[in-house]
């Protein structure tokens, strides 16, 4: 994207003069939907953490063997929270290379998100993208086009990957993910990953902090505890919370290298307690 292009049907209305998470997201997977303060932002916090490449891609990797390992255990139901824009391997891709049918949802609170994806998802009838917020879940689990394609009274996945670290405690992190689970069927999971303040120098944690403050939505880095909490009423699955090159490693794709292993995030996937998903 170029900011200089002038108004055009994806950026008439937006705000463009701030850096925006799923657009600064974007640029460190290499993609091209993004604007001059988005890669200002997003070469400060690389300046300040110079393994943010891997940092990324170690949480993309983690996204994609979860799906995989979700649509293998039965599940054709996903709800992708804070998605960001398309890129690789999105979780559509690898469910319904699975299952063909599988039903996945998008939600960004970036109306440049619905605008990409849309035009993505044009001839695909099982999938589909929104906007709106985390922080107003009810919404969310209301709209029309995500009761269209997903039916709670079946398990489903609901997927919190790399987004809640962007969800101050005011906001009710905890009470978003909770108003979820509330209308999830037993064997219905969530997958989760944020970053940490646990081991990682403290420096460089508020490094990235001051950056995201110039941001549409600032970074919020949570311990290993407060963390895991958010898995509530969930069992985690093996091995429980650890870091995303850590979880089920052998569902690995064939692009992942052992360069992808940091400490900066945690992360997990919960089974909602009750019948399984072939139940």
């Amino acid at each position: 994207m170029n900011d200089s292009r002038g108004a055009d049907p994806i950026t008439q209305g937006l705000a463009i003069d701030q850096p925006t998470p799923a657009r600064m997201y974007d640029y460190f997977l290499g993609g091209k939907d993004h604007y001059d303060v988005d890669r200002e932002a997003a070469e400060r916090v690389k300046a300040a953490l110079p393994n943010t490449r891997e940092i990324v891609w170690e949480n993309r990797y983690f996204l994609q063997r979860a799906v995989r390992y979700l649509a293998e255990a039965g599940i054709d139901q996903f709800v992708d929270l804070g998605t960001g824009l398309p890129t690789k391997g999105n979780v559509h891709e690898i469910a319904q290379a699975i299952t063909p049918q599988a039903r996945v949802v998008y939600v960004d609170n970036d109306p440049i998100v619905l605008s990409h994806g849309r035009a993505l998802l044009a001839t695909n009838p099982n999938t589909t993208v929104i906007t709106a917020d985390i922080r107003e879940p009810d919404r969310i689990l209301e709209h029309p086009e995500l009761r269209a394609l997903i039916d709670f009274t079946r398990p489903c996945a609901v997927l919190f990957v790399a987004i809640m670290h962007f969800i101050p405690d005011d906001a009710d992190p905890y009470g978003a993910i909770a108003a979820f689970r509330e209308v999830l069927a037993p064997g219905s999971y969530l997958t989760l990953s944020h970053l940490t303040s646990d081991i990682v120098p403290a420096d460089q944690v508020q490094h990235v902090v001051d950056v995201y403050k110039a941001a549409t939505s600032p970074i919020i880095f949570r311990s290993g505890p407060q963390i895991e909490r958010m898995f509530d009423g969930f069992e985690l699955v093996a091995p429980g919370l650890v870091h995303p090159w850590q979880w089920q490693p052998w569902l690995k794709s064939p692009y992942e290298t052992d360069e992808m292993r940091t400490d900066w995030l945690w992360a997990a996937v919960g089974r909602l307690t009750g019948s399984t998903p072939s139940d």
